[in-house]
């Protein structure tokens, strides 16, 4: 396994997913996965810490506007998850462990970490537990500085990326400070591009990715001042 990260730079990321917007295909289920593998795109998904320490995919904090319901994601178990239908369909929220079963190396994925300051003890470790001898691309990345420094202390053999936006002096001295963990890609927010921060990063060859492309400006923006896109709502593969 090798911490380098040049090949996100191969294909475009799937944002969540190869959705349609959570019409019928809805955001960080198997069947968005499924979707994604077909199409040959990598696959960006965001990882929560259920109440039994497993990795879950899911994205907000709360279960209320993908699955209607109320509640804490990370007041529930993963077996408790397994069973919540998201958007009323017959995905239900899934588990890391079920994103490697279907994936199977065949597309890379880009995992983010959704952390909570000082309550992630043992997020980092369990998620390296579950990517333990799986055979396939795989890269991490968050906005919490503390789980990328978990991360890093525990000796993952996955490339790691910083999750970031800004465009200021201040946000940029704390984004460098971040790389100084030893990190080796970026995930950018398209719109704040090109800025001093990240044209200075691609100089030392760090790989950078954007979030989320939605539509050809965004695209255009992307590819002249970054490497890669996270995109949704279009098939890259056609003029949007």
């Amino acid at each position: 396994m090798t911490t380098n990260a040049a090949w996100i730079k191969d294909v475009p990321v799937a944002h969540r997913g190869y959705h349609d917007l959570n019409k019928h295909v809805w955001e960080n289920t198997l069947s968005a996965f499924s979707r994604a593998v077909e199409a040959g795109f990598a696959i960006e998904c965001d990882l929560h810490y259920a109440s039994d320490g497993v990795p879950v995919i899911f994205h907000d904090e709360d279960l209320q506007r993908l699955c209607n319901l109320n509640g804490d994601i990370r007041e529930r178990t993963s077996r408790e998850l397994g069973l919540i239908a998201v958007g009323g369909t017959s995905d239900k929220v899934p588990t890391l462990r079920q994103l490697l079963d279907l994936v199977e190396g065949k597309v890379p994925l880009v995992l983010e970490l959704k952390g909570r300051e000082a309550d992630d003890e043992g997020f980092a470790e369990a998620v390296l537990e579950v990517l333990e001898n799986y055979e396939g691309k795989v890269a991490l990345m968050s906005f919490d500085h503390w789980l990328l420094r978990d991360l890093k202390a525990l000796g993952s053999p996955y490339p790691l990326g910083l999750t970031a936006n800004g465009n200021t002096p201040e946000e940029f001295k704390t984004h460098a400070k971040a790389m100084e963990i030893g990190l080796d890609f970026i995930s950018y927010y398209y719109d704040e591009l090109p800025n001093a921060f990240i044209t200075s990063q691609r100089e030392m060859g760090i790989p950078v990715i954007t979030w989320t492309v939605r539509d050809e400006e965004a695209r255009r923006r992307t590819f002249a001042n970054a490497d890669q896109m996270t995109f949704e709502g279009f098939d890259p593969r056609v003029a949007v």
